[in-house]
Formats: C-alpha cells, sequence, structure tokens
C-alpha cells in the first residue's frame, strides 16, 4: 500500500499499487469542498481493501462513525436476503403467510416479493409518526398494518423512504423470532468485525459525529424552496413531513434514540470501512470466509424489480429486492446487477458482482440536494477505473 503524507487538506489513508488515481480525485475533490469538510471512502475489489481515505480538519479518522440515514436499507436487506437464500422466508408467498394482520385494509395480496420492491403502497400513515414510534421499528409495523394504503398495492411503486426497514423486518421476526437488528448482528456485523451498526452500543458513541446541515449556496437553496411540495403529498408522507412533529431528516441521526435502536430504514450508524465491509462480505471471500450471498441470490436481490416512475419521488428511480439497482439509479458506469443503497446525508454504498468491487463513502454534512452526494460519482467512477485495470 502507498501511504499517504497529511497535505493542506488533511488527506489521509492508504491505497494500493493500481489506485493512486483513487487518492488524486479524492484530493482534489476536497480541495473543492468548504472548508469543513469531513469525510471517507473505502473500496475493497475481490475482498482486499484497495482504498482507505479519509479527511478531516479536526480529529476525525477512519474509525469515525457517522449517520448512513437510508444506506442502513443495504445492511437491513442483506439480512433478508440470508433468510431467503436459506429458505427462512420464500419471495412469491404473500406477506400475511408470516405476518396475518398486514392483510387489512386490502393489503392481503401482497407478496413478499413485492413489499421488498417498494409496492405496498404505506409509505407512512394519514396522521404520520411520533420521533419514539420512528425510532421503533415495532410500532411501525403496528401502525403499517392497519394503514389503508396510498395506492392500490402492486399496481405501482414509490419510495418507502422511513417505513421499509420496518416492514421487511416484521416480515423477518415473525419467521425467525429474532429482530432484524438481531440477526444483523449476529450473522452480518459481529463476525465480520464490520463497523455498520443497526443499534450503536453505548460503548461506541464517543465514536460518532453528529450530523451537520446542508449549506446550500444562495441558487441551491432557491432550487430547494422551488421544489418544496405541500403537506399532503405523497412524498410528505412518506419523509414524515405531515407529523404534528414533522421529521427533520438531516438531523435525524443526532437523535440518541435512533441510534441506539437503530430502525432498519434509517438508523444506521457506519463508517466507509463499514460501509464498504459489509458489501464486500456479501459477495467476496474476506478474511478467510465465504461470500454470504450465492452468486444466484445476489443477482435476484439486485435484479430491476421496480423501474421507471416512483410516484413518491415523482422521478425516475430503479429498485432491486431492498436494495437500489446502483446502476441504474447512480453510476451507469457500473455492471448490471449492481446493487446497495444511498442516504440522504450524501453516503453511498454498494457492490459491484461483476467487477467485484464494494464501495463505501460518508461525509459529515449533508450534501445538496440529498441522496448520494455528487461527488460519489467521481470518486465512484475512479475506482471502477482502477478495478477494472488492475484485473
Amino acid at each position: 500500500m502507498t501511504r499517504l503524507a497529511r497535505t493542506a487538506q488533511e488527506i489521509h489513508g492508504t491505497v494500493a499499487g493500481g489506485y493512486e488515481a483513487v487518492r488524486e480525485e479524492f484530493a482534489a475533490f476536497v480541495a473543492e469542498e468548504q472548508p469543513d469538510y469531513e469525510g471517507q471512502l473505502c473500496a475493497y475489489v475481490h475482498g482486499r481493501r484497495v482504498v482507505d481515505l479519509w479527511a478531516s480538519g479536526d480529529g476525525a479518522g477512519p474509525d469515525s462513525l457517522y449517520g448512513v440515514y437510508s444506506s442502513t436499507k443495504g445492511a437491513a436487506h442483506l439480512v433478508v436476503a440470508l433468510l431467503v437464500q436459506d429458505g427462512t422466508l420464500e419471495l412469491d408467498r404473500k406477506v400475511t403467510y408470516y405476518w396475518p394482520e398486514f392483510a387489512a385494509e386490502g393489503k392481503g395480496a401482497l407478496t413478499l416479493r413485492e413489499l421488498l420492491s417498494h409496492r405496498a403502497g404505506v409509505v407512512g400513515t394519514d396522521g404520520g409518526f411520533s420521533p419514539r414510534e420512528l425510532a421503533d421499528d415495532r410500532q411501525l409495523a403496528e401502525r403499517l398494518a392497519d394503514q389503508r394504503p396510498f395506492w392500490r398495492p402492486g399496481s405501482a411503486f414509490g419510495y418507502h423512504a422511513l417505513v421499509i426497514g420496518a416492514l421487511s423486518g416484521e416480515v423477518v421476526r415473525r419467521a425467525t423470532g429474532r429482530t432484524l437488528q438481531e440477526v444483523h448482528e449476529e450473522r452480518v456485523r459481529s463476525p465480520y468485525g464490520l463497523d455498520f451498526f443497526l443499534g450503536l452500543p453505548a460503548r461506541h458513541e464517543p465514536r460518532f459525529r453528529s450530523a451537520q446541515r446542508m449549506a446550500p449556496t444562495a441558487g441551491q437553496r432557491a432550487l430547494l424552496d422551488s421544489a418544496a411540495d405541500g403537506p399532503h403529498t405523497l412524498a410528505a408522507v412518506a419523509f414524515n413531513r405531515h407529523a404534528a412533529e414533522p421529521t427533520d431528516l438531516e438531523l435525524l441521526p443526532n437523535d440518541p434514540l435512533v441510534r441506539a435502536r437503530g430502525p432498519a430504514s434509517v438508523g444506521g450508524v457506519a463508517s466507509a470501512r463499514g460501509l464498504a465491509g459489509l458489501y464486500a462480505a456479501a459477495i467476496s471471500e474476506t478474511g478467510g470466509k465465504a461470500p454470504l450471498l450465492k452468486e444466484d441470490t445476489a443477482a435476484e436481490f439486485g435484479q430491476l424489480h421496480s423501474v421507471g416512475h416512483d410516484v413518491v419521488a415523482r422521478s425516475h428511480k430503479a429498485y432491486g429486492l431492498g436494495f437500489q439497482a446502483t446502476a441504474d439509479t447512480w453510476h451507469p458506469f457500473l455492471g448490471v446487477g449492481a446493487f446497495g443503497h444511498s442516504g440522504a446525508g450524501g453516503c453511498q454504498a454498494f457492490a459491484d458482482p461483476r467487477s467485484g468491487l464494494a464501495y463505501g463513502y460518508t461525509r459529515r454534512r449533508c450534501a445538496f440536494p440529498g441522496g448520494a452526494a455528487p461527488e460519489n460519482d467521481r470518486l465512484a467512477r475512479a475506482v471502477h477505473r482502477a478495478a477494472l485495470a488492475t484485473g
């Protein structure tokens, strides 16, 4: 590995031979960013860590932990994929086979496959959730079971932003007697020593770096204001902006209850090493352990299931099963079947089974315009190019 010298931009870390261009791209981006930029970049190729970089002006390091927002959904649905692979869950069974109460209000015909591909139509509830409910997947599931869907289940798809992990997590709990968070800890996080927590233990709290609000330019603020929607739209329901206490998504990771309980849609806490390490473990032999997912399982969960007009986002989106279809949604240079999940603060994580690439990126300050921060395209492209060149 080539060790990096400290620079004025506080760039630290290592890259493997052949990945020097990634270091240069990261340094160039950091030099362009706001002076208080703080972030991490990590990548594995065929189970070997080839990029491990971070930048900070105030002492954060590679072991610092950040709220990863919807990148949590990747860890959650890796658990679901493992249970499908085991035969514990069956994708084409009705959700009610596992969770009979879900049949209320016309949801009884929905399959697990449809639920995982954002087709359930229960993106929230009419009255919204309290902050305490949002931190508790069991309470979310109980409320959602009684909710009339906002579109006919299976007929369309829309991003279940704050609840998809609670929905799939309740299926996991009914089928196994264990919470999704417990299965993640036992089968994924602990065996691989990953810094990717669904429920942050108190002893790791000192490593957590609080999320910072977006700092848009005047032009960016005008764009955000012009895109604002009303309180009764699907997007408002999906992001709980219509509740008595509207959700402040940018600062959600700063709620200690969210960090402690790790709701499976948005409550994960991780480093870039943890994000990339999870996807490396999913598709590659790492640390002498076989890949968590068989090729057929990875292919099925990464396969396009819902693609086209997302009725919540009101734009083109593409989903596999619980995962975003990363090549279609974010990075078209990736191989067919790449899967992962971005997060609202700007983080990104994915696996590209065809190149063997596993990628993780975190940043502390929320990026404009939300979702995977724009720099991910140039950073992921640089890593992917190097991975192909080095074979």
